[in-house]
């Protein structure tokens, strides 16, 4: 396995990453957001998106996790809220595109198999057609809820202190 590469196997259920860092991967994206504990626990309660209101009181609550954890020296934790706040991007995005949620044309079978990822994982329907984007995509609320947390997930992912401690982490627990 890759160095920075999210690590699948481990036991979610019984890995308390708070007490074993050594064990956690920055990997891409939101990669193991909905996994990593105790942090999904202390960061999913405050994650909502369903209009601009409500997404800037979470992404308010989010960052200021995220600048808890970095004061703690909390990289991993840091990381997680990082990710959430990508995360309250990401799906806002989607359901400001797709009213419904849903990207992809329905099937009756998996269109997914044998893709190459990230074709592979996710939605077995991602192999069909992309379903007509929203004609307010950029306007509507889900879309201003995507640029708030789009804000602030920029404000934490080139934040100083995080990139500092992103590659203390590094250095510390990745193979050389």
């Amino acid at each position: 396995m890759a160095k920075n590469t999210f690590n699948y196997s481990l036991d979610f259920k019984t890995v308390d990453f708070r007490e074993h860092p050594e064990l956690y991967r920055v990997g891409v994206g939101e990669q193991g957001v909905l996994l990593v504990q105790p942090y999904k626990s202390e960061i999913l309660p405050h994650w909502r998106f369903k209009n601009p209101e409500v997404a800037t009181a979470s992404a308010q609550k989010i960052f200021a996790l995220f600048e808890d954890y970095l004061r703690q020296h909390d990289f991993v934790g840091a990381d997680m809220a990082r990710k959430f706040l990508q995360m309250g991007f990401t799906r806002a995005r989607r359901y400001a595109n797709h009213k419904s949620g849903r990207k992809y044309e329905e099937s009756p079978g998996a269109n997914n198999e044998g893709l190459a990822y990230p074709y592979s994982s996710g939605s077995a329907n991602k192999g069909n057609e992309v379903l007509p984007q929203a004609e307010d995509a950029l306007t509507n609320e889900k879309a201003q809820a995507a640029a708030i947390f789009k804000d602030y997930w920029f404000q934490a992912k080139d934040h100083p202190e995080y990139l500092r401690q992103k590659q203390e982490f590094r250095d510390q627990y990745y193979e050389k």
